[in-house]
């Protein structure tokens, strides 16, 4: 089989998967986004599958380029017949808060009001008709990167420093106090449901909830902790930020079905979805598309199997389906 094709460019991030590609033996060549480069005249790579798992947050790592050489990169490899996993369809989603609203809004499911901006200055203006407190964000985001709160119209006008990311466009949008002070992630793959976590975020202000660079301390269902499992840990696959409590549970079936459709209108193969229950209503809101779908750390422990072991199985098998079309 030729090998599958991986475009990233956070070695931390992706060191589970490629060990579980190891361990399935399973071929894959990695594309480190970062710095690379190809021929747009050219032959695509000899590759079985692509998958792309570039980050919307690289710029803050000084990996700006690869948000643009995958919006460019993954078009060239669909036009050459290379199947592509969350492709360009998916990552234009991935890279775009207002695109993932107005997608929602065609759906039917609810989520935080918002308004586009393209200007810092006018946030106070395009906040109008907005109820407080608001958050303003960039459009390409990322780990909660350079998300601001202001509880008053005031406080957004006298606002001087806002910085609206890689694409100087952001949102103005609705922020909403949980319920509970937690807000819930849903993985699916190819269309199926593979887990929920509940996230318990004790600040107000901090916006980074990725689940795959945080020290948890969380517990695991309870088949997991009827075999002797811990359900108190504490790993992270990178410098931790700070703790965070994360628990697994059993996401509503109309969660779960908003989640999938999500997925299907989207065109992502692999993801996770966040929401929340809000504290004025009592309604669940979804909140973030994450096509980029870094699963849980110590996910074995916390939700009763290793997803990337389950992930790299499922590559393997769609590559191996490629291999058998592009034969016939």
């Amino acid at each position: 089989m030729r090998p599958i094709g991986v475009i990233y460019e956070n070695d931390s991030w992706l060191a589970p998967l490629f060990a579980a590609l190891d361990r399935e033996a399973i071929p894959y060549a990695r594309c480190f986004a970062a710095d690379a480069s190809f021929d747009a005249d050219g032959p695509a790579p000899e590759w079985s599958l692509a998958l792309n798992k570039v980050s919307p947050s690289s710029y803050l790592r000084e990996h700006a380029g690869a948000i643009g050489f995958a919006h460019e990169f993954l078009p060239f490899l669909e036009r050459r017949g290379v199947p592509v996993v969350n492709g360009s369809d998916a990552f234009r989603l991935e890279t775009s808060k207002w695109e993932q609203l107005r997608l929602l809004a065609r759906l039917g499911i609810p989520a935080p009001r918002g308004a586009r901006l393209t200007d810092p200055s006018r946030a106070a203006e395009a906040a109008r008709g907005l109820r407080f407190p608001v958050i303003v964000k960039p459009n390409v985001g990322g780990s909660g990167a350079l998300m601001r709160r202001f509880d008053t119209p005031a406080d957004l006008a006298t606002a001087t420093d806002l910085d609206l990311g890689p694409d100087g466009t952001g949102l103005v949008q609705e922020y909403l106090e949980t319920a509970d002070g937690a807000i819930a992630r849903v993985e699916f793959l190819d269309g199926e449901y593979l887990y929920a976590i509940r996230i318990t975020n004790p600040s107000r202000q901090d916006f980074n909830l990725c689940p795959a660079d945080i020290c948890i301390e969380g517990s695991a269902p309870p088949q997991v902790r009827a075999t002797g499992s811990p359900a108190a840990f504490d790993n992270c696959v990178s410098d931790a930020k700070r703790p965070l409590r994360i628990d697994a549970f059993d996401a509503p079936a109309d969660m779960v079905d908003a989640v999938l459709r999500i997925g299907r209108a989207g065109r992502l193969d692999v993801g996770g979805v966040e929401y929340l229950v809000a504290a004025r209503d009592g309604l669940p809101y979804v909140y973030d598309i994450n096509a980029l779908s870094n699963f849980v750390t110590d996910a074995e422990t916390l939700v009763g199997f290793d997803p990337h072991e389950r992930f790299a199985r499922w590559l393997g098998a769609r590559a191996r389906a490629s291999e058998l079309v592009a034969a016939t």
